[in-house]
C-alpha cells in the first residue's frame, strides 16, 4: 500500500472542548448516542479524550477533529486536527 493510505487509517473523532485549562493540551468531550435494548430510549454516553494541542489555538467551546497520535504523555494519545467551528 501506498503511504497516503497506511497514514489515513489514523482513528478520527469529533468533540467539543470542555477545558483549555492546561498548556498544549485541551480536554475533548466526545458523545455518542445509542438505543437501549430493552426500553428503546435514546441514551447519550461520552468519553473524555486529552489532546495535544502545540500552540493553543482550541479554546473551550469550539468544536474539534482530533486524530489518533503516539503517546505524548502519561494520558494523551491525541492531536488536535483542525478546529470544525468556534463558539460563537
Amino acid at each position: 500500500m501506498s503511504e497516503a493510505v497506511e497514514q489515513d487509517r489514523r482513528r478520527r473523532v469529533t468533540g467539543i472542548v470542555v477545558s483549555d485549562k492546561m498548556q498544549k493540551t485541551i480536554v475533548v468531550r466526545v458523545e455518542r448516542t445509542l438505543r437501549h435494548p430493552i426500553y428503546k430510549k435514546v441514551l447519550t454516553r461520552g468519553k473524555n479524550f486529552k489532546a495535544h494541542d502545540e500552540i493553543n489555538d482550541a479554546h473551550e467551546g469550539d468544536t474539534v477533529t482530533l486524530v489518533e497520535y503516539h503517546p505524548v504523555s502519561k494520558t494523551k494519545r491525541w492531536l488536535l486536527e483542525k478546529i470544525v467551528q468556534r463558539k460563537a
